[in-house]
């Protein structure tokens, strides 16, 4: 019933039915491109491993932008998207999301699912071959570069890594997607991309988190929220203190210390988000908080552990890139998107970064065919 009476919910979840049954059939026909290009077979393409100017590994706007600029540029790119890497399907983040209404382009917002069928058509437009496979292990250590997932090897000469971080989500009664869960019904990971919107304005809402990002979001929301209660199982955040002043002395903002949400329940019968049950960790009474909203702010994990520490990482795990451009610690290796922007993780700053990893590449491949020219 709930899913009738929210026709955007229903059509996104069709949209991801549709997109995760018919995947195989657009895969295919991307891998019998390569096949016929690269090897007669499967069995031989592991035998023979693919050769490429540049691997693109990744499936959000960030690797489907570098895939469109190398792509036009002739560079014949082969794309590795992953199958529920991480547990998203291909597509990223944008996927588990349903109306966007912040990406240039589209003035009546567009569903997640939808952007990402457009980005993935375009890079097949243009010659890129995808692979729903993913990588599992990368050889950056010689040249060419090379990367293994359970069925193929490619070697490459260039290498953009856009493979995204992943929102931490806390696990209770309702947190889930799965029937009687409010995920994308009423809670969300990121109040920048969903704050906004209609069922959230002037309603009261909740942050769960301690940090600057649960700081930082609490304050954004109470630009449309009627208040914005921050949930946090100690008695002091982790946040700058700049950060938390500016949250704490916010008139609409309320804070709710030493506190954990145990489960989240509906609104009446109408399938969407209505109210927390929380539990005070110092007293374990249980109390309701009626909120039509719930931001998890607890962080992000960069979808790095498949590199295996061959390229330089800070401490939270994501890709140290020279500062205003994406190069990283090995050369000939670019990062793009949310991989290596712990800032922004906007769509439209990952599509950003997503074209200056192609341009520089497409500038290293020049640099070191040019230099095999000399020593020839």
């Amino acid at each position: 019933m709930s899913y009738w009476s929210n026709p955007s919910r229903l059509k996104t979840l069709l949209r991801k039915a549709r997109t995760l049954v018919g995947l195989a059939t657009t895969s295919a026909a991307a891998t019998v491109t390569t096949a016929e290009s690269f090897s007669s077979s499967a069995s031989s393409a592991m035998e023979s491993p693919l050769r490429t100017k540049v691997c693109i590994i990744g499936s959000g706007p960030a690797a489907h932008t570098a895939a469109i600029y190398t792509a036009r540029a002739e560079l014949k790119p082969i794309l590795f998207e992953g199958w529920m890497a991480n547990d998203i399907a291909p597509g990223g983040q944008l996927t588990t999301t349903s109306d966007v209404e912040n990406f240039p382009g589209f003035p009546d917002g567009i569903l997640g699912m939808e952007l990402m069928d457009r980005c993935r058509n375009q890079s097949l437009r243009f010659g890129t071959t995808i692979f729903t496979e993913t990588v599992n292990k990368v050889d950056l250590s010689s040249r060419p570069f090379k990367i293994t997932t359970d069925a193929k090897t490619v070697l490459a000469d260039s290498v953009i890594v856009a493979t995204g971080a992943v929102a931490k989500r806390l696990n209770f009664p309702g947190s889930g997607d799965a029937p009687g869960g409010f995920w994308n019904r009423g809670i969300s990971a990121c109040a920048v991309c969903d704050g906004a919107a209609p069922i959230f304005r002037n309603k009261p809402l909740a942050v769960i988190g301690g940090g600057d990002s649960a700081m930082e979001e609490s304050t954004f929301l109470t630009k449309y929220a009627s208040k914005v209660y921050i949930i946090h199982r100690r008695d002091t955040f982790r946040a700058s203190k700049i950060m938390q002043s500016r949250a704490v002395s916010n008139p609409k903002i309320e804070v709710i210390w030493n506190s954990v949400v145990v489960e989240a329940y509906a609104d009446g019968g109408r399938g969407v988000l209505g109210g927390l049950k929380v539990k005070n960790l110092l007293t374990g009474e249980v109390s309701d908080l009626k909120v039509s909203g719930l931001f998890f702010a607890i962080g992000h994990e960069p979808a790095t552990k498949f590199l295996d520490k061959q390229l330089e990482l800070d401490s939270d795990g994501y890709i140290l890139t020279k500062p205003g451009t994406t190069q990283t610690s090995v050369r000939g290796v670019f990062a793009a998107g949310d991989v290596q922007d712990k800032k922004y993780r906007q769509a439209v700053t990952a599509a950003g970064t997503g074209c200056m990893a192609a341009l520089e590449a497409e500038h290293y491949l020049q640099e070191i065919g040019s230099q095999e020219g000399k020593s020839d």
